[in-house]
């Protein structure tokens, strides 16, 4: 929390699915994330499913299935092993 209030990045619970998206959107500007971004409907469905929190980097294949799940981030983030996962992904889909 000490990092979001330095940043200038500090909301109230959001309570109702608008709040969040527009929260949502809010941080994704400020924190500049370059990549696509997903918001999990009100009921944290997705997070329940995947357990994403606090976050996590998936790679899912073209059949809809995960092909790699990293460790709880930020400290879980291996890039050599989603760089990895990514290389045997494509490798299989060329056969």
């Amino acid at each position: 929390m000490e990092s979001n209030i330095k940043e200038n990045i500090v909301f109230a619970s959001p309570k109702n699915e608008g709040e969040r998206a527009l929260i949502a959107g809010a941080c994704v500007r400020k924190l500049a994330i370059k990549f696509p971004a997903v918001l999990d409907e009100f009921g944290d469905s997705t997070e329940k499913a995947y357990t994403g929190w606090p976050d996590r980097l998936y790679l899912i294949d073209s059949q809809g299935r995960i092909a790699y799940k990293s460790e709880a981030g930020p400290f879980g983030f291996k890039p050599d092993q989603l760089a990895t996962a990514l290389l045997h992904l494509t490798a299989q889909t060329k056969h």
